[in-house]
């Protein structure tokens, strides 16, 4: 099955997109993924990519189309994919379809993952990440010790600095003016599932296997 991923911030993507690769043994590709590994590679659009990055630039379109063509293309996505991140314009949309063509791929369904903006400030101003490995945590259902140290791996535990209510506020107001109309595209196209996704994790799992036709 191939799939794309929708939601803003904080509204749980990483977590159903692990779910949904487990379930459909299909990988989850975030456009964070691919960048980092085409830069690792040093592939000729993972180099270009870093040059940009380096710069504190976004990486431009045609550069990110043609990073997610090398890796729609190959052998680990043969099966399928989810894929999250990307599009987030309509250009973008529209060049993935070209890609989809040229590719012979079938998109399968467009999945929107949809919460509220004060649910999700709520999430993002409770979340924590360790400096140390990365892992992420939420103070509203995890147990973190009183010392603020990592459970994984004993690192200390920081608030991100983009993880205040205005400036969550500013990229909600913007997720929403850029990609309603991507969505509205895939609407159109009648391969748009919308998906409630407060609740429970294993709930919002099998509401989103039940919209794409999955059994448990």
């Amino acid at each position: 099955m191939r799939l794309i991923l929708f939601g803003p911030p904080g509204v749980g993507k990483g977590t159903q997109a692990q779910i949904l690769s487990q379930k459909l043994n299909i990988p989850h590709i975030s456009t964070g993924d691919m960048l980092r590994e085409a830069v690792k590679n040093q592939t000729e659009l993972g180099l270009k990519a870093k040059s940009y990055m380096d710069r504190g630039e976004l990486v431009p379109d045609d550069v990110m189309i043609g990073i997610i063509k090398e890796v729609l293309s190959s052998e680990k996505c043969k099966n399928g994919f989810i894929l999250d991140g990307f599009p987030r314009t309509l250009p973008q949309a529209k060049a993935l379809d070209e890609i989809f063509e040229e590719l012979k791929i079938k998109l399968d369904y467009v999945i929107s993952l949809e919460v509220n903006d004060e649910e999700i400030i709520k999430r993002l101003t409770n979340r924590r990440v360790c400096r140390n490995c990365g892992a992420v945590y939420n103070l509203l259902i995890d147990k973190i010790p009183e010392d603020n140290k990592c459970p994984r791996c004993g690192g200390e535990l920081y608030q991100r600095n983009d993880d205040n209510p205005d400036i969550i506020k500013n990229r909600l107001k913007v997720y929403r003016e850029s990609t309603q109309i991507v969505l509205d595209y895939y609407a159109k196209k009648g391969i748009l599932k919308s998906i409630n996704g407060i609740g429970e994790i294993n709930t919002i799992a099998q509401k989103i296997f039940e919209s794409i036709g999955i059994k448990e």
